[in-house]
């Protein structure tokens, strides 16, 4: 993988991608209702090079704003190839949090899908920076041949706003070589590997990296197609499944779950009949999900583990056709992992540590933020603040994340500890847990609970389920009753918004009504 990093002039990430344009022109690039071959992929590239070109310098930010659609593949591709830096936004975002993100990034221009220059246009005026937008489907150019600008690898490709190791969201620097090393890591992977047969399915959203580059990146990559998604319904999606011979897929827990909350009338046990591979990320996956999976569709599913910081993956289990219940497997080819502790040094063998990665796929930074770079990246390894055990294979299973860590009278506990022991009780169907300051013992535990459809579940007895399976000091002293958690479009929880997350009902039950039986 060190090739990647050393790539010298000549390198820009759209030349890869693209390959298939050269050696198979009429092979899809995108199928579904409107299908485009390689060919005319490039073209619409050009055309929004040509005009990123004429608006831009080099290393100037551009975004976009569209969601899984052609637009963006075209704006992203057009806008690496004319040497600008590509920033895709959430679109689900309200403008004045875009306009804050235009405000961070100061881009030169915005790239807008049809349906989503409204929006553009409004986080644009939102802000002092005048920003022009230009909509992709407006820039047609039939003879545009694409030409990608000569980049070295360390050269920034994208900056994605992520919460990752950091906290606050910030925009992560990209490279064209880290991006380009992960999906050579993950083509050099036997269960990974995708092939110019393939048809990956395009659920995920575009604007964060897992879309971004494990599935369109991957995928453009081997010269494959993809089946692009614009917005996720479980009934629909199954139906572009079959429809279009889908053969990889790329999930999270939320729509594993979707689907199996679907009848056996509309999900019947060949839904997935096309499939060879089924991935999943961006938050844990529960054993049990899994394996109704497995039951129900005789599907496997790999679990993995990444983060945006390492563009974006780090491991996975896709090295066997049996996962192993819980693990997030072995490092990719060319990634390195190590388990640190407090200190610094490599965790006893068996204890959990902070996951340590060093390799070519690991980003540049936060942008204007040399402060919590220095941070996170330590004599060339990124600091995860993600915390995980070893087995004697080396297979990593998580244990939690170090920032969350919740230290009550001075014993540490690990959200997710306690998450999976409430998760236990049957009437439970999501939960979270966060700390809170408390007077005596300067931190307690506090959980949030999304109770089952039709279920009246009594924290007090949920308390005393718990209790059977946790040490006193880790069980919560207050339990809320929740509609829903925060959760990120990829299905990640925001445990920062919990505090403020309303209520199901009232009920709090204090230190004495909480003590397990």
């Amino acid at each position: 993988m060190e090739a990647a990093r050393n790539r010298g002039s000549g390198m820009n990430l759209t030349t890869v991608l693209l390959a298939a344009a050269e050696t198979a022109p009429e092979r899809l690039a995108l199928v579904g209702p409107e299908p485009m071959s390689y060919a005319r992929l490039a073209t619409r590239a050009a055309a929004v090079a040509t005009e990123v070109a004429r608006q831009t310098r080099s290393g100037d930010r551009v975004v976009i704003v569209a969601g899984n659609e052609e637009a963006f593949v075209a704006a992203y591709l057009g806008t690496l190839g004319a040497g600008a830096v590509a920033v895709p936004l959430n679109i689900g975002s309200p403008s004045h949090e875009l306009a804050r993100e235009l405000d961070a990034v100061e881009p030169v221009l915005a790239l807008a899908s049809s349906e989503h220059a409204d929006l553009a246009r409004r986080a644009v005026a939102q802000r002092a920076g005048a920003t022009p937008v230009f909509v992709v489907d407006d820039l047609t150019a039939a003879d545009a041949t694409l030409e990608p600008v000569s980049k070295e690898a360390s050269d920034l490709a994208v900056l994605l706003f992520t919460a990752g190791t950091a906290g606050a969201p910030k925009p992560a620097m990209l490279t064209h070589g880290s991006l380009l090393a992960n999906i050579e890591q993950m083509q050099s992977h036997p269960g990974l590997r995708v092939t110019a047969d393939d048809v990956a399915l395009g659920v995920l959203p575009l604007f964060h990296v897992y879309g971004l580059n494990v599935v369109l990146g991957l995928a453009l990559h081997a010269g494959a197609s993809v089946a692009l998604v614009d917005h996720f319904h479980p009934v629909e999606t199954l139906a572009r499944i079959r429809h279009d011979g889908v053969t990889v897929v790329a999930g999270v827990p939320a729509i594993y779950d979707a689907w199996l909350g679907l009848d056996d009338a509309t999900a019947p046990r060949s839904s997935f009949e096309s499939v060879r591979l089924c991935v999943s990320g961006a938050a844990m996956l529960s054993p049990g999900t899994a394996t109704a999976m497995h039951e129900r569709f005789g599907l496997v599913v790999h679990d993995g583990y990444g983060l945006t910081e390492a563009s974006p993956v780090v491991t996975t289990t896709a090295v066997v056709s049996e996962p192993r219940p819980g693990s997030i497997g072995p490092p990719l080819p060319g990634v390195e992992v190590r388990l640190l502790d407090r200190d610094g040094n490599p965790a006893l063998a068996g204890d959990p540590g902070e996951v340590a990665v060093r390799g070519p796929n690991v980003f540049a930074g936060y942008w204007n933020d040399a402060a919590t770079t220095n941070a996170v990246l330590v004599d060339g390894w990124l600091h995860t603040g993600d915390i995980a055990v070893a087995d004697a294979d080396g297979w990593l299973t998580l244990v939690d994340r170090a920032k969350d860590l919740v230290i009550v009278s001075g014993f540490n506990v690990f959200p997710g500890e306690v998450e999976d022991a409430l998760r236990t009780h049957g009437d439970v169907e999501d939960v979270a847990v966060i700390g809170e300051p408390h007077p005596r013992t300067g931190e307690t535990v506090v959980a949030y609970v999304v109770p089952r459809a039709g279920k009246d579940l009594d924290p007090v007895e949920l308390m005393r389920h718990a209790g059977r399976q946790l040490a006193r000091y880790k069980l919560p002293t207050r339990i809320e009753l929740v509609e829903a958690l925060p959760r990120t479009l990829a299905g990640k929880l925001v445990r920062r918004a919990l505090p403020s997350t309303p209520p199901l009902v009232g009920r709090r039950p204090d230190d004495a009504t909480t003590k397990p039986a």
